[in-house]
């Protein structure tokens, strides 16, 4: 809608970028409190936190440098190559989980970042949702990550990749999507509930899935030709997701076994 800079390199897309990262560490540290997260993970969480949103910027830009390919037909990287939430992900969670186990392991001497580790990942995934969420309004001004053109009384007229016209506003769709997603996940972390980050990526994975079928900024193809970059990605999501529940379970079940006799659990 507006992707000029409003000073010199500084537009409607980097403030709600920004805006997200600090919403993001906000959430995330309220909710490690209610959860009771000790102050070392919590710290640690942070640190891993600040690499992987650093990385995972850098990924962003990388994953949408090779979706251009199809368009553009070289990888390039430049100041108008853009960025994808995928590479971004991807890229962030590969380095705090790296950092997190292995410096965390040498770290923290009592193994508390391995106890800890799931009530904090339901600390986490609120954190990225409403990250992701100020992310959309940013795509929005940006025009990027737009539907279809349409003459419907839903759409906006914004700068797109066909010029300025009037587009289906997927981005605002999702950012509504995400932030009532972040709700849902608040509440149920406030609650101790347990899954909460498969919650997320099965949850988000579904949801991307289906909005890829109006969006129309083309990322190429892939080796299913009915199913978009996104959408393979997607189902990968739901499956890491229920994966992840699995695990988690598992984890939970190693725990009870393992309790001293005589112990109660709370």
């Amino acid at each position: 809608m507006y992707p000029y800079d409003l000073i010199p390199g500084v537009s409607l897309y980097v403030i709600f970028i920004c805006v997200g990262i600090i919403a993001c560490f906000i959430t995330f540290s309220k909710l490690s409190d209610k959860r009771k997260i000790s102050a070392k993970v919590h710290n640690l969480a942070l640190i891993c936190g600040i690499l992987g949103i650093a990385v995972g910027l850098g990924f962003a830009v990388l994953f949408q440098a090779l979706y251009n390919i199809a368009s553009i037909g070289r990888f390039e990287i430049s100041e108008g190559t853009g960025s994808t939430f995928y590479g971004g992900l991807i890229g962030g969670a590969a380095i705090f989980l790296l950092v997190y186990f292995v410096y965390g392991g040498v770290k923290i001497k009592d193994r508390a970042q391995l106890k800890e580790f799931f009530p904090l990942l339901s600390c986490i995934a609120p954190a990225i949702a409403i990250a992701h969420g100020f992310g959309r309004l940013g795509c929005l001004t940006a025009g990027c990550c737009h539907g279809c053109q349409t003459d419907s009384w839903i759409g906006i007229m914004m700068h797109g990749n066909m010029g300025y016209a009037k587009y289906v506003p997927t981005q605002l769709f999702e950012a509504i999507f995400l932030f009532l997603l972040c709700a849902l996940l608040i509440i149920r972390a406030v609650e101790g509930k347990k899954y909460n980050f498969s919650f997320y990526t099965v949850g988000y994975g579904i949801w991307r899935f289906a909005i890829e079928y109006v969006r129309a900024d083309y990322r190429g193809s892939t080796f299913v030709s009915f199913l978009t970059p996104s959408q393979l990605v997607a189902i990968g999501f739901i499956a890491a997701g229920i994966a992840l529940a699995f695990v988690e379970r598992w984890a939970e079940k190693k725990s009870l076994t393992s309790e001293p006799e005589g112990c109660e659990n709370e």
